[in-house]
């Protein structure tokens, strides 16, 4: 995911002491698709906001995989966008929320614990390499599954190591865990979509879940409507379907479509009524998605994370280079949703 043309937020970007900065909240920015170290630092604030654990894992994350990448002597650029970084993050928090007590505000890992999210960090940067290199001749971006694929090897490692508090798993991943009789009110929805942008970032806290709408925007107001969008177009569908308030509420069923949104509604596609349109159809499919692989994960006490995300937004991304009403975005040449729209008018003038 490049870099659109503004100078103010490159300015420490090339800066030989907060480089390494520029770049780490670049990667927490980039979990929403916004290469900005500014949408990054509000984020990041956003987590702080509920957790001071939970901000503290993610500049763990996101330090130990970017250094790796720089260890490693990965590509630089993208190192300077953040694109190592991001995974990190990721799995750093989702270790902390399901092997915690309280699933909200986290707890404080243990030596081991810490040692361990290091090293799953530090992987997430050797996965990113593999499956960028994998899916580079299809012209399609890793996206979380670097995360999804270290995230759930090294969550079920846990159940075997005596020294790591494995915790209840305590927040549900499940639709059938939730009362279903409980009926939807106005608390459903506007709970239900912040709660589901925060959910990204494991942030059982739906004031966090708008603040890092506000980081988004900062960059992409486009970005920033379809991540609402997503959210929103989850609870719709999951509130047709009679799915459990809930888990509704808790941001379950959005978090996987606000992703999908961000991606397809302009992001790696052109945005026009043709790709909105594609877009909505990738939110359905990505709620109903969730719960199925909900459903599939939970005799093993596996959490979803991001992986409905990951494999409906393969299979559009995919899928759009036979469809000639979709205008593609490369990987590399994708900055964010306004500059490629502004970039394909230019060239089709």
């Amino acid at each position: 995911m490049a870099q659109a043309d503004f100078p103010f937020q490159d300015r420490f970007r090339d800066h030989p002491t907060l480089g390494f900065v520029d770049w780490s909240l670049r990667g927490i920015g980039q979990v929403v698709f916004q290469n900005n170290p500014l949408s990054g630092l509000i984020i990041l604030l956003a987590l702080f906001f509920n957790s001071w654990i939970y901000g503290t894992i993610c500049i763990l994350g996101v330090v130990v995989a970017t250094a790796t990448a720089i260890v490693l002597k990965a590509d630089k650029g993208l190192i300077r966008d953040g694109l190592f970084g991001f995974n990190g993050a990721l799995v750093g928090l989702a270790l902390v929320a399901f092997t915690s007590a309280d699933f909200r505000t986290g707890a404080v890992p243990s030596v081991a614990m810490t040692v361990y999210i290091v090293f799953a960090a530090a992987m997430t940067t050797v996965a990113f390499s593999t499956i960028a290199t994998l899916l580079g001749p299809h012209k399609v971006a890793a996206l979380t599954s670097p995360f999804v694929l270290v995230g759930w090897l090294f969550l079920f490692a846990v159940l075997k190591f005596a020294a790591i508090e494995a915790g209840p798993l305590a927040k549900p991943v499940s639709p059938d865990q939730y009362d279903a009789a409980i009926a939807y009110a106005l608390p459903t929805w506007y709970m239900g979509i912040g709660n589901a942008i925060g959910q990204i970032f494991f942030q059982d806290n739906w004031i966090a879940g708008y603040l890092i709408v506000i980081g988004i925007a900062v960059n992409s107001r486009i970005s920033a409507g379809m991540a609402l969008i997503g959210a929103a177009g989850a609870a719709l569908v999951a509130v047709v379907f009679g799915g459990p308030e809930g888990a509704i509420r808790d941001g379950l069923f959005g978090y996987n479509a606000a992703l999908t949104a961000i991606a397809v509604g302009g992001f790696f596609l052109v945005l026009t009524w043709r790709s909105f349109l594609y877009t909505l159809f990738g939110i359905v499919v990505t709620t109903w998605l969730w719960a199925s692989v909900a459903i599939f994960l939970k005799p093993i006490g596996m959490p979803v994370l991001t992986s409905t995300f990951v494999l409906v937004t393969w299979l559009l991304l995919i899928g759009q280079y036979g469809f000639k009403a979709l205008v593609p975005v490369p990987p590399a040449e994708a900055t964010n949703p306004e500059d490629n729209l502004r970039r394909y008018k230019a060239a089709t003038r």
